[in-house]
């Protein structure tokens, strides 16, 4: 839970105290927050959650690509990348779009075999969405449309909507899925708690992201 301190409802003295003060109130960070979680190899499942695909060289690497829809998403993806030890090129996809690609590597070779299927691409069973992840995932195409915030999914794994759903419903975030005709596919969440529970996960706009980018909660 992510909760606010309240204040000392009784202002009129102390006890037990040779001091009196007022409490004001203080944010408190959720403990699954980008903001206290350190950023790991793990965290580049968010991008699976969109777009992302990783492609294997046998069972001994995996090299992990993106397409985006802006030029900003790609170089802040690459340096979230580069936060956890990763590097990857910025270029172009054959369509013109920016493309966001690794080098073959094994330290990506587990990611690749939880998130594959047979030759398909697949949400693991085990998988627990956390602020990290949620960050990820926002940068790569989360945008405000459609009347709310919209976390996009990958249009060529329909197999991996309903159990992103589930993932994203077991975090406190319940929201509206969307289907190609809707402008998805995709949820779309509304609502202040759950908006402010979204942007308490995935911690501050990055440069450049501020208008694609959740409400902060009120301080």
């Amino acid at each position: 839970m992510c909760r606010l301190v309240p204040p000392d409802a009784r202002r009129g003295g102390c006890r037990n105290s040779n001091a009196c003060s007022i409490l004001r109130p203080v944010r408190q960070l959720c403990f699954f927050s980008a903001e206290v979680s350190q950023p790991r190899l793990a965290d580049l499942a968010g991008v699976l959650c969109g777009q992302g695909q990783l492609v294997s060289f046998g069972r001994t690497a995996a090299r992990l690509s993106v397409v985006l829809a802006e030029e900003w998403r790609a170089r802040l993806l690459a340096d979230a990348c580069a936060e956890r030890h990763v590097h990857a090129e910025v270029t172009t996809s054959e369509e013109g779009h920016p493309l966001v690609r690794t080098a073959f590597r094994a330290d990506l070779i587990e990611l690749a075999t939880a998130w594959t299927k047979g030759a398909v691409k697949a949400v693991p069973p085990t998988l627990r969405l956390d602020g990290q992840a949620l960050r990820l995932w926002a940068l790569t195409g989360g945008d405000w449309t459609h009347g709310g915030y919209v976390l996009p999914f990958d249009s060529r794994a329909p197999d991996t909507h309903e159990p992103l759903v589930a993932a994203l419903a077991n975090i406190g975030l319940r929201g509206t899925q969307l289907g190609v005709r809707a402008g998805g596919p995709g949820l779309r969440l509304t609502g202040r708690r759950k908006l402010n529970r979204l942007a308490e996960l995935v911690g501050p706009a990055p440069n450049a992201a501020e208008p694609h980018w959740p409400l902060r909660p009120a301080s």
